[in-house]
């Protein structure tokens, strides 16, 4: 098993910037990929940025692209996004996600079937 904890939201201005983190324990050894969703309020989950840890390759959608960068930290067992030039519509609650089976695909990181741990959540408010 794998535990996620996401942690950096908050309250931002727009055009402001955040870095969220997420930290792995457990099996950790056992993560292949791993990536960010969010869900604002009355909307479904969405994909945010996905690492593809085998090729090496980031997938983004096009909404935060250009504005939010995800890496990881092996050492540390932590994950994290950044994000800049926030707008209002990035509001929602963030999650990340690892998996532990090998997606070839990159562009498959966007499937939220794919992951297998998820975080419990950390809310993002960017106000105009």
């Amino acid at each position: 098993q794998v535990q996620l904890v996401e942690s950096g939201g908050g309250l931002v201005q727009a055009g402001g910037s955040l870095r969220l983190s997420c930290t792995a324990s457990g099996r950790t050894f056992s993560r292949y990929h791993n990536g960010w969703f969010r869900q604002a309020p009355g909307k479904e989950r969405e994909f945010v940025a996905g690492f593809h840890w085998s090729s090496g390759t980031t997938y983004y959608a096009d909404s935060v692209k250009g504005r939010f960068t995800i890496s990881s930290d092996s050492a540390k067992n932590t994950d994290y996004l950044q994000m800049i030039s926030l707008e209002p519509e990035d509001t929602a609650v963030y999650y990340c996600a690892t998996s532990t089976a090998l997606i070839e695909n990159p562009r498959a990181l966007a499937q939220s079937s794919n992951y297998d741990y998820w975080g419990q959540g950390t809310q993002v408010t960017v106000s105009s």
